[in-house]
């Protein structure tokens, strides 16, 4: 399990590092290797950790993205959110250093992201660690005794892990100095948004208690938004 564990880190970070040197075209990107850094950090630590905590669930995510009793629109959804995320940081990369469609973000905004990029792993991090049925497909875990979760970040926002992964991608734009690619961060998160709704229909029919859940917990994302 531990090298699995590593070996998916080490494909994640070598993808993540393509997209963002490929359409670059070049090494000599500081920010992107401190963004890399970072990135190795905080999946890292969650990873090492999930490993004592939660090796179920490590398990149960390394699967692949189509598993049975996985509804017909997750099957299309998923796979659009994960390429519209890949997307997002190769268009970034390519805005930065070819298109320059708009004017870079101030300096201080910059570092403001890299911070926000660093908080979405914790906050993803956090729901995993709070939820043992935080897998990667929407469905319902019969097999596993899936129950509502309603204790740490789930006391705030129903989908904090989501929230994160809108967090790291407004990060990422941030820092690597794409005010576009900040834009162009709508469409992943709108297929979370998707995604999200798909999600609250399955636990509601599959889950007793998830009503009173949602009447508890108002906010899906943001709290006092949505």
């Amino acid at each position: 399990m531990i090298a699995r564990a590593l070996a998916g880190l080490l494909a994640y970070l070598a993808v993540f590092a393509a997209l963002l040197f490929g359409p670059a075209g070049t090494l000599h990107w500081r920010a992107a290797w401190v963004l890399l850094a970072v990135l190795l950090l905080a999946r890292g630590l969650s990873t090492a950790a999930l490993l004592r905590s939660r090796p179920a669930l490590l398990a149960e995510r390394a699967r692949p993205p189509l598993h049975a009793g996985q509804p017909r629109a997750d099957r299309l959804l998923l796979p659009a959110a994960m390429t519209a995320f890949a997307a997002l940081i190769a268009f970034t990369a390519w805005e930065r250093w070819h298109w320059a469609l708009l004017p870079p973000p101030p300096a201080w905004l910059r570092a403001a992201g890299l911070a926000a990029f660093a908080a979405g792993w914790a906050l993803v991090h956090g729901a995993l660690s709070a939820n043992a049925y935080a897998v990667t497909v929407v469905r319902h875990q019969a097999e596993r005794g899936q129950t509502v979760v309603a204790g740490g970040p789930y006391a705030r926002v129903r989908h904090p892990m989501y929230a994160g992964v809108v967090v790291v991608m407004a990060g990422l734009a941030l820092w690597l100095g794409s005010a576009a690619a900040l834009v162009a961060a709508l469409v992943p998160a709108g297929l979370l948004v998707a995604r999200i709704r798909l999600e609250e229909r399955v636990l509601r029919a599959a889950l007793p208690d998830y009503a009173a859940y949602t009447s508890r917990v108002r906010w899906r994302l943001v709290p006092g938004v949505w």
